[in-house]
């Protein structure tokens, strides 16, 4: 008997790191932007997956640019942005499987209360960004490919400035994700654009308040893309459809609408039904 006993713990002890290499294999990679994560928003929902399903969401995130370069390199099994004429032509282009709406919210302009350029109050972003420009007053930009990055770019196109003349002068690029770009402009007094999210969340809001807002032209959307498995048969394709169809379900887009932070609501979900 002491012998089968400790067969049957050798047997054990070389069975257990099989077992553990199976349950470790059960993730999924989500290439993301910096305001889903920055925002606390995966930190609310991620846990509520995975109980649901058993499947770890390990989410890299960075710039939109970037994460959709990732995700063709086949770095990820999942794309979860906010850039849709960037993500439609990933698709387009055999990258991606389909593109999902999940959720939007918008993006404002923050900057000091003293507010130099004299532009708070306002709602119209266009207007807002030519009178900055014409005051001088430093503007921080991301200047990393992202979607906010991105969006800013095509508001200040349809300004009519070129932004990009005045770089080291009053328009400035951080190369940063939100976070480090909004501590970068309060440390300097310049304004930027940030998307609302990560503006609620931001600690580090001094005398900062937001000075232009509710502009149709500020809305944003972001989408949610299976990478494409013919393309890289390495991907996850059942675990990360499956978390794609846990977000567009009633208890994915519930879990979105619920995260707050005092009370304000960060994300709103439109699914289509």
């Amino acid at each position: 008997m002491r012998r089968l006993g400790l067969l049957l713990v050798a047997a054990a002890a070389l069975l257990a790191p099989l077992a553990g290499a199976g349950a470790a294999e059960k993730f999924i990679t989500v290439q993301s932007t910096t305001s889903t994560q920055n925002s606390g928003l995966f930190d609310h929902i991620l846990p509520v997956f995975t109980g649901k399903t058993g499947i770890e969401v390990r989410v890299v995130a960075v710039g939109t640019g970037q994460a959709i370069k990732n995700a063709a390199n086949g770095d990820g099994d999942v794309l979860f942005v906010h850039a849709k004429p960037a993500e439609e032509k990933f698709v387009a282009s055999g990258g991606g499987v389909e593109r999902f709406d999940v959720m939007y919210n918008d993006f404002v302009f923050v900057g000091p209360k003293a507010d130099p350029a004299r532009i708070a109050g306002g709602k119209d972003a266009v207007k807002a960004l030519q009178t900055l420009a014409a005051s001088g007053a430093p503007f921080a930009s991301r200047g990393d490919d992202s979607g906010t990055h991105k969006k800013e770019k095509a508001l200040w196109k349809a300004a009519g400035i070129d932004q990009g003349k005045a770089s080291g002068g009053w328009y400035r690029e951080t190369g940063s994700g939100m976070g480090a770009t909004l501590n970068a402009a309060v440390g300097m007094g310049a304004y930027t654009m940030s998307d609302r999210a990560t503006w609620i969340s931001f600690k580090n809001k001094g005398d900062y308040a937001v000075v232009v807002e509710g502009d149709p032209i500020l809305f944003n959307q972001y989408g949610v893309i299976l990478v494409n498995p013919k393309k890289h048969p390495h991907v996850k394709a059942a675990e990360g459809q499956a978390f794609i169809d846990w977000l567009l379900s009633a208890e994915g887009q519930q879990a979105i609408a619920a995260y707050k932070i005092n009370g304000q609501q960060l994300f709103y979900p439109n699914a289509k039904k």
